[in-house]
């Protein structure tokens, strides 16, 4: 890890409502996933990456209120991985990926795998200010917006499915289970801790 690496936010304030009204049951972060839990994988990977993270699990209302209350409580950091608890796929280089890109001076940065959006979206340090006022369910939409409108915002295309496999929906993790028994994904993490 270097001071010039970005801090990746870890997003685990949501209530999960879809999971729920698709028939899950309690927090998808804490559903079981192999040998460990949602959260437990994505958190895994972040360690894995050895970028710096900071945990944002305090029950906000919005996507929004989250982002700002993660950005305030790092404000040394230069730039930030805007990461959802509920990727647990993603992998530690994706991460690593998305920081160096951002180091060599995009204003942000968009990940993709197969034409589809996804994340760890990253921000520079200049979006600190913009990103510590968010509020609401919309997340940093609009100020990637308005970098995008500036041409400011490097589209990343990667090899990861994981940066686009959230877990919504009980179907989306068994979907999530099976991807994780036929790849070698766990293997490049170490283990989840208790």
């Amino acid at each position: 890890m270097k001071k010039a690496d970005a801090t990746v936010i870890v997003l685990a304030s949501g209530r999960g409502e879809r999971f729920i009204a698709a028939g899950g049951i309690g927090s998808k972060l804490q559903a079981r996933l192999g040998e460990g839990t949602v959260l437990g994988h994505t958190l895994a990977a972040v360690r894995a990456s050895g970028l710096p993270w900071h945990l944002e699990d305090a029950g906000h209302p919005g996507m929004g209120d989250s982002i700002a209350a993660g950005v305030r409580a790092t404000p040394e950091a230069n730039g930030w991985l805007i990461l959802p608890g509920d990727l647990p796929l993603i992998r530690p280089a994706t991460l690593r990926a998305v920081a160096e890109a951002l180091a060599k001076g995009a204003a942000a940065v968009h990940p993709s795998h197969a034409g589809e959006r996804g994340h760890p979206v990253g921000f520079s340090a200049r979006s600190g200010p913009a990103l510590s006022r968010l509020q609401g369910a919309q997340g940093a939409a609009e100020v990637l917006r308005g970098l995008r409108s500036q041409g400011g915002v490097l589209e990343l295309a990667l090899d990861d499915p994981g940066i686009v496999t959230d877990i919504d929906t009980p179907d989306a993790l068994k979907q999530a289970e099976a991807m994780l028994s036929a790849s070698t994904i766990a293997d490049e993490r170490p283990r989840e801790e208790p």
